[in-house]
């Protein structure tokens, strides 16, 4: 069973690949692209106010490391098994948070950017809310949120649980045609749609590892990833969840069954929707660095490789949707089709 319609577009966290990531300017941009949706990443502050950032430590988006007011918030702290050390949306109000400024997250491959640092706030849920209704009517067209909650396990075990956040904001804005939430957590997932949050639901597959929550519950016996992606698992999903959005790696392969260099795809999107299950895939992007070794084209990571035959393999999956950090090659590789 192919995808009914072409392609969603979604602008991931934005237009990333032209401007700083969760700006004003990068969704904006997304839209003029031609992007159909865009995607938040939504984490916490400490007064319950969702704040769109990559993660909720924000030393590599934000300029928090030049405000000395908030030197002594510096900290580290397990997230997810993962210990990070630096600065986090949860020990800051949104009045401390709206003082700093987003910056470059990859400037290294993305210098241009870094132009852009220290030039905009950071964006609350609420604000975004905004940007998409206004962008809707400005351009004509019904335009979408493909909303991310981010870490919910590791904020639900500190008193913050961003289903009562996300269901406040969202349910008076939700409908499947504007409005997908997703989570690399089921179970966070099934807890927003239980307080009413009228969206269609996402579940996000890494290529290796297991969710969070399930580690969380069941340790080392936690149900894997790839477990969930056989035929078995799928149709345990599609009695939960309206679709699933995986690394890109899984729907690539060459004549040994490896992503690396790849000349055809997996057959996973046709079986996910053979269990009526929609298929999203994250992320296109261009350069050297993001693509399969095949698609490289030299040695620098920042120039852009044959991204055109990359985003073609996977497109002619029949994926129903794309998560890109430059909307209009995305768009323009659909079109392509």
């Amino acid at each position: 069973m192919r995808a009914l319609h072409p392609p969603f577009v979604i602008g991931h966290r934005g237009a990333p690949g032209y401007r700083p990531e969760h700006t004003r300017s990068s969704f904006e941009l997304a839209f003029a692209l031609g992007a159909d949706a865009v995607e938040p990443d939504l984490v916490s502050t400490r007064d319950g106010v969702l704040v769109i950032r990559h993660e909720n430590e924000i030393s590599g988006t934000t300029d928090v490391a030049q405000h000395p007011e908030f030197a002594d918030r510096r900290t580290t702290k397990v997230i997810d098994d993962v210990s990070l050390t630096g600065w986090f949306t949860e020990d800051f109000t949104w009045n401390e948070l709206s003082t700093l400024r987003a910056i470059e997250r990859l400037p290294k491959i993305r210098p241009h950017n870094a132009t852009f640092d220290g030039t905009q706030p950071l964006l609350r849920l609420s604000d975004l809310i905004e940007i998409v209704d206004d962008a809707s009517e400005r351009l004509r067209r019904p335009l979408r949120m493909v909303a991310e909650i981010k870490h919910a396990t590791y904020f639900d075990s500190i008193g913050m649980p961003l289903d009562e956040l996300v269901a406040d904001q969202l349910k008076p804005w939700g409908s499947p045609e504007r409005l997908t939430v997703e989570c690399f957590e089921q179970t966070v997932l099934g807890q927003v749609r239980t307080r009413g949050v009228d969206a269609s639901y996402v579940y996000l597959v890494e290529s290796s590892g297991a969710a969070a929550d399930l580690v969380a519950r069941d340790g080392s016996a936690a149900t894997p990833y790839s477990d969930q992606l056989t035929d078995a698992g799928l149709a345990r999903l599609a009695r939960d969840v309206d679709g699933i959005s995986v690394d890109k790696s899984l729907l690539l392969t060459d004549a040994t069954g490896s992503a690396r260099d790849p000349v055809g795809t997996t057959d996973l999107v046709a079986r996910a929707h053979e269990h009526g299950l929609t298929v999203f895939t994250w992320t296109l992007r261009p350069e050297n660095r993001f693509l399969a070794e095949g698609h490289r084209v030299g040695a620098v990571d920042a120039d852009w490789g044959d991204w055109r035959r990359e985003f073609a393999l996977i497109l002619g999956t029949g994926v129903d949707g794309v998560f890109a950090d430059h909307p209009d090659l995305a768009v323009a590789a659909r079109d392509g089709l």
